[in-house]
């Protein structure tokens, strides 16, 4: 029997990568006859960086970037199996992780060590870039990203505006012809689910300002500025990209790479097309998948329904274990064969998160109890 794991992160607990070794033992203590392989998965999110280095035998590089408060940490970024393509995620140089919650407000973290990133590779010698969107601190439109790359930005008075999103509203003038000349010979795919616009009441401030800090007096303001800072960056290229689906990404990072003519797409499809996942799933006569929660929402674009569906496709049943189960959950039966919880009885969040692997294992092994051939 073959069978492929291929979980989302259980996040605040377990990741991508710990999920599916967990549920492979599982499996292997139980059916050791049976081949199984694991793909870990993300979406463009956090883990995006570690499965898509670990699924290609790739590899992480150690780099110094400014941090989402502006103060310098340590990073990385990942070099694919093919050794040419640069992977990069937003929420290890500007993620809501690295804020703390008494310091969460948009207004003052940057993008610009996303910037850095980039530039760091380049001189690496590297061209082609995964840009993870998800998970990111900031809301200021990819200002700091950008000036970080070299593009210029002045204030009424011709003032240099800081890469801060309190300076977004300030911007009076933008100056591409600065950017750093390698950065027009990138190519970057930008992996991301999120289809917002940049503003409006679907856009970056309404729909994502508020978990990283903003109150509802700043998501106006915050709109505001973003849509004053896309008129002025769209009048100097004589273009338009703040309507389009996924500007509103990672705080208007979407907008940016927009602008850098990135290829927004589906993180999943991304994940699943660099690490040969549909070529597994046609060899599998089952899938494992989960995520933190899963709920209603799941089918939203989120990793386990990505899965479901490509196996489905295929011809392949699928299984979903995730830590919980919440709202709504029962509509998840049209696509999964069964669907599990890791926990075995009442339990409290925390224990759920402190016990997470003993949990995962041992419901992964009633589930590979039941398709034992032999019982």
């Amino acid at each position: 029997m073959n069978i492929l794991i291929a979980p989302d992160s259980y996040k605040g607990s377990l990741t991508a990568l710990e999920v599916g070794t967990t549920m492979k033992e599982a499996f292997e203590k139980e059916m050791p006859e049976a081949t199984v392989d694991v793909i870990p998965m993300a979406d463009g999110g956090e883990g995006t960086l570690r499965t898509l280095t670990f699924a290609t035998n790739g590899k992480q590089i150690p780099i110094e970037v400014t941090g989402p408060l502006g103060t310098p940490i340590t990073s990385e970024y990942g070099v694919l199996g093919d050794g040419k393509t640069v992977v990069i995620e937003v929420a290890n140089i500007a993620g809501l992780p690295l804020v703390p919650t008494s310091k969460r407000d948009p207004l003052n973290t940057t993008s610009f060590g996303i910037g850095e990133a980039i530039l760091q590779a380049i001189d690496d010698g590297f061209k082609d870039f995964i840009i993870g969107l998800g998970g990111s601190a900031t809301n200021d439109g990819g200002l700091g990203m950008l000036q970080a790359l070299g593009v210029t930005f002045h204030d009424s008075e011709g003032q240099a505006v800081s890469p801060y999103g309190s300076d977004v509203e300030r911007v009076q003038k933008v100056d591409f012809t600065t950017i750093h000349p390698s950065v027009n010979e990138c190519h970057f795919k930008i992996a991301s689910d999120v289809d917002n616009p940049l503003c409006g009441e679907l856009g970056a401030s309404a729909i994502f300002g508020p978990q990283k800090g903003a109150t509802e007096e700043k998501i106006t303001t915050l709109d505001k500025a973003l849509k004053h800072y896309a008129d002025v960056i769209e009048d100097h290229l004589c273009e338009s990209y703040q309507h389009k689906e996924g500007s509103g990404a990672a705080g208007g990072l979407g907008f940016a790479f927009l602008l850098l003519k990135g290829d927004l797409m589906s993180g999943s499809e991304i994940v699943a097309k660099t690490t040969g996942l549909i070529d597994k799933i046609r060899q599998a006569d089952w899938v494992i998948t989960g995520e933190g929660q899963s709920d209603y929402q799941t089918l939203y674009g989120k990793v386990p329904a990505f899965i479901a569906k490509s196996a489905s496709e295929n011809g392949v049943r699928t299984i979903l274990l995730s830590g919980s189960l919440g709202k709504g959950y029962e509509q998840l039966y049209d696509y999964f064969t069964s669907c599990f919880s890791i926990t075995a009885g009442p339990i409290s969040l925390d224990d759920c998160i402190e016990n997470a692997q003993t949990l995962l294992f041992n419901q992964t092994r009633n589930i590979a109890r039941l398709l034992k051939p032999n019982h």
